[in-house]
């Protein structure tokens, strides 16, 4: 099974790609994260803002293939815990089917995008900067692999 990371902006700070990276090369081979970076919507006076997400949403619609779960992070979805995200991971690798996270721009995800997800997943009630998400999402994959496994990445209390 491979997760697929599709989120949108392509210049991130060292610290996203370092920390990213770090969790992301410590999931097994049968649990690899990958990541699409999908460039922002033009934002200008003469481009609304809505049209901007639209586009990005095509370009993330572009890259799904038909056979995998498609989650969006969207701050309206539902929340998981940990435990919670071990057990999604857990029929992720049963299913065997690939599974794509959307993470939107600045200015949130694209209808369709919504649309197109089984599920809405949200990682905090906060609003958090799209790049943090990134880190914050490799992390949270490796401990729920962790937890799942027995490893003594994760523990509780």
């Amino acid at each position: 099974m491979q997760i697929n990371l599709i989120a949108v902006g392509t210049r991130m700070p060292a610290w996203v790609s370092d920390g990213y990276h770090e969790y992301a090369r410590r999931l097994p081979r049968e649990c690899t994260l990958v990541l699409t970076e999908i460039a922002l919507g033009r934002r200008s006076k003469a481009q609304p803002v809505a049209r901007a997400v639209e586009e990005e949403g095509q370009r993330m619609l572009a890259v799904l293939r038909a056979r995998q779960q498609v989650i969006a992070l969207d701050v309206e979805g539902r929340g998981w815990s940990t435990p919670q995200l071990g057990e999604q991971m857990r029929d992720w690798l049963r299913e065997g089917d690939d599974v794509s996270l959307l993470v939107g721009g600045p200015d949130g995800l694209a209808a369709d995008c919504l649309q197109r997800a089984a599920q809405r997943w949200s990682l905090s009630p906060l609003t958090l900067p799209h790049p943090l998400v990134r880190v914050l999402l490799a992390e949270q994959l490796y401990r729920a692999w962790s937890l799942i496994n027995g490893h003594p990445y994760h523990r509780c209390g």
